[in-house]
C-alpha cells in the first residue's frame, strides 16, 4: 500500500489566499489586522519560525511587527513590552516566540498577554474555553491538524484517534478538538505501557512527541491516517518528523510529510487567529 500524501503546503496556500481576501474586506471597513511578534535571543530555529510567520503576514496583507530582545533581557522588561502591546489598538495579536531563556518564567509571560490578543492560544483563558467547547483562540498547530483532516474529508465521528504526546501546545488541545468532533480519543505518553499496541488501534494516529523515527510501520494499522507533528533533525542534519515516513507509507492510508505537512498549516492558522482577533 502506498499512502496518499496530505499536502500541507497546498492546503496552507489555499487558506492564505482566502485570508488575503478577508484582509482586503476588513481594510475596506477601515480595519487593518496587526500582529506583533516578540523574539528573545538568537535561537536559530526560533528565527526561522519567525521569518515564516512574518512572510505569511506579508503575503496575506496582515501588518506585522518584529520586536527583538536580547538574551539577557529581564522578565520585567519583557512583561513591560507586552503591556505596551496590550494597550496598542493597532496590535490585534501578540505572539512570544518560544522557547524563552531559562531565567524567564514562560508561563508568566504567556499569561501577561491580553486574552483578546492571545493568537497563539496559550493563555489559560483560551485553554479553558477550549476545554468547555466555547469560542476562543485554538493553538495553531492543533487547529492546523483539524483543518487538514477536514479538507481531506477524513471522518472523525466514531473513529479511534490516538495522540502520541500530552503537551499543552499540541497533545492536550488536539485531543479536546478530536473529542468535540466525536472521535474516541486515547492519549499516549512516556509512561504508556506497550505504546506499539495502543498506536496500532488508531484509525487516526497523530505523533507529537519530538523523537525522530518513533512511529514505525509495525505500529500503524493498515489504512490508518497518520499525522506527523514532530520536527527533528536526524544524524545527517535533515529535517524529519516522528514517523518513519518511508516505511509507514507502505502501511498507512494517508500521511503528512515533514517538512510540508503540518508546519505550513500552523503558520496559516496564526494568520487566521489574527484576523479573528481584529474582528472581535
Amino acid at each position: 500500500m502506498n499512502a496518499r500524501l496530505i499536502d500541507g503546503k497546498k492546503h496552507a496556500a489555499s487558506l492564505r489566499a482566502q485570508l488575503a481576501a478577508q484582509v482586503d474586506a476588513l481594510a475596506a471597513r477601515g480595519i487593518h489586522p496587526g500582529l506583533a511578534v516578540i523574539i528573545v535571543g538568537d535561537h536559530p530555529a526560533s528565527r526561522a519560525y519567525v521569518r515564516n510567520k512574518l512572510a505569511a503576514c506579508a503575503e496575506t496583507g496582515v501588518r506585522s511587527t518584529k520586536i527583538e530582545l536580547a538574551e539577557q533581557v529581564t522578565q520585567r522588561a519583557l512583561l513591560d513590552e507586552i503591556a505596551a502591546l496590550n494597550h496598542n489598538p493597532a496590535v490585534h495579536g501578540i505572539l512570544v516566540q518560544l522557547p524563552l531563556p531559562a531565567h524567564i518564567d514562560a508561563q508568566a509571560v504567556l499569561e501577561a498577554i491580553a486574552p483578546s490578543k492571545d493568537v497563539d492560544g496559550f493563555h489559560a483563558s483560551s485553554a479553558g474555553a477550549l476545554l468547555q467547547g466555547r469560542p476562543g483562540f485554538v493553538p495553531c498547530t492543533p487547529a492546523g491538524v483539524m483543518y487538514l483532516l477536514a479538507q481531506e474529508g477524513i471522518a472523525l465521528a466514531g473513529q479511534h484517534a490516538v495522540v502520541l504526546g500530552r503537551s499543552n501546545v499540541v497533545g492536550k488541545p488536539l485531543a479536546l478538538l478530536l473529542l468535540q468532533n466525536d472521535a474516541t480519543v486515547t492519549i499516549c505518553h512516556s509512561r504508556t505501557k506497550d505504546l506499539a499496541t495502543e498506536a496500532r488501534r488508531a484509525d487516526i494516529l497523530i505523533a507529537a512527541v519530538g523523537r525522530a523515527g518513533l512511529v514505525r510501520a509495525e505500529m500503524v494499522k493498515p489504512g490508518a491516517c497518520v499525522i506527523d507533528v514532530g520536527i527533528n533533525r536526524n544524524a545527517a542534519g535533515q529535517l524529519v518528523g516522528d514517523v518513519d515516513f518511508d516505511a509507514v507509507c507502505q502501511v498507512a492510508g494517508s500521511i503528512t510529510p515533514v517538512p510540508g505537512g503540518v508546519g505550513p498549516m500552523t503558520v496559516a492558522m496564526l494568520v487566521a487567529n489574527t484576523l479573528r482577533a481584529a474582528q472581535a
